[in-house]
């Protein structure tokens, strides 16, 4: 980890243990601030264009020995925030939030030159209503969400975390750290549950089918961001084989950044764990129901429906046929198959926020379904 780098748009940081994830997140609290301010007061620059204002910023980098963070926002969003006369480089997870506020959308937005996407955005928050709720970090701008009362919630993610390892290591003895994961768009942590109890019946229903299965370890992964991403999400996960791949399980505890969230509200949630945990595995162990007579076909149409990119779906459904064939099998067998795509995504050296969203994805299997992709004939996309 370079933190030297922790301006950059593209920093990642990977944690192998718990107390120094910690640490670098309360350092993240400590190190920025929220604030609001009326929507209307708020005006965008483009870092390329001639106007004084981004002549003025661009010499106060150089003299305040800020210029790496003036180089890299060139590189990135090429925006500036101006608020109370002073202005902010914009970072890219910005983008959807501020794009959110002004109440605009649409692929073109991507396509227009900065200085009139400046415009385009200036002219929108002059007509917006309410107060704005600006999160700094790492001297620059990483959102603008809705600021009044009844929008975004602040849930600082230092102490969801630490709320959540102090439950794990008190609750479920044994609990151990599993790694981490941040960037500026979101933060993830895994633990292992060292409670055979809760995937018990799973393991006798995998007996019970004459399914072999390697180690399997009950795991629970906490999500949250501060750039309108992820609300504080709790997902029930299993962690198969020794090179301890992800089968994520859906039915998430989710606590959105809506009005009333707060850490006391999350804390509460925390005592429904197990049950929540039990109810995921009894949705996994329902797969083993469900008989399928052409895998590879029902493979592809479920990733399609779910999300899964076509490079990675045909990559997954190679390996799964390689290893399985293309014989009649249940459901089950197939969704682990998808799940390979979150392991090709971890050696591909993807992004925490990529993957966080990959699983999400992948959990949306649960509730499609299955004998409408069970299709025969030659695969298709």
């Amino acid at each position: 980890m370079n933190e030297a780098r922790l301006y950059a748009d593209n920093f990642g940081a990977a944690f192998s243990e718990e107390t120094g994830f910690l640490h670098f997140l309360r350092e993240r609290t400590d190190s920025g601030w929220w604030r609001r301010e009326d929507s209307r007061d708020l005006h965008f620059l483009a870092l390329d264009d001639e106007s004084e204002e981004s002549g003025d910023y661009i010499n106060e980098c150089m003299d305040n020995g800020t210029e790496d963070i003036m180089k890299d926002t060139m590189e990135n969003t090429r925006l500036l925030l101006q608020a109370q006369d002073q202005c902010y480089p914009v970072r890219t997870c910005a983008i959807k939030s501020i794009l959110e506020r002004a109440k605009i959308s649409g692929t073109a937005l991507n396509k227009v030159e900065k200085p009139v996407l400046a415009r385009i955005l200036n002219y929108c928050m002059g007509v917006a209503t309410g107060s704005a709720l600006l999160r700094y970090s790492e001297g620059k701008i990483s959102a603008v969400h809705g600021g009044d009362s009844s929008e975004y919630a602040i849930l600082e993610m230092s102490e969801l975390f630490e709320a959540m390892a102090d439950y794990l290591n008190a609750t479920y003895p044994g609990c151990q750290f599993a790694g981490a994961s941040y960037d500026h768009s979101i933060a993830t942590a895994v633990w292992e549950i060292c409670q055979d109890s809760l995937i018990e019946t799973y393991k006798e229903a995998l007996e019970a089918h004459g399914i072999p299965y390697d180690t399997l370890k009950p795991a629970l992964r906490l999500t949250s961001s501060d750039v309108g991403i992820s609300g504080a999400n709790i997902y029930p996960m299993l962690l198969s084989g020794r090179d301890e791949k992800i089968i994520t399980l859906g039915s998430p505890l989710k606590l959105e950044h809506k009005t009333g969230a707060n850490l006391e509200k999350f804390k509460s949630q925390l005592p429904m764990i197990y049950a929540q945990y039990t109810l995921a595995i009894g949705n996994l162990m329902n797969l083993l129901k469900i008989e399928i007579n052409n895998p590879v076909n029902c493979f592809l149409g479920v990733c399609k429906k779910i999300g899964v990119t076509k490079k990675l779906a045909f990559d997954a459904a190679t390996l799964f046929e390689g290893q399985n064939g293309n014989t009649p099998c249940t459901a089950h067998e197939i969704y682990y198959g998808i799940s390979e795509v979150i392991f090709m995504m971890q050696c591909a050296g993807e992004s925490g926020s990529r993957i966080a969203q990959m699983e999400e994805n992948i959990a949306r299997a649960f509730t499609v379904r299955w004998h409408d992709y069970d299709i025969p004939g030659e695969a298709k996309w």
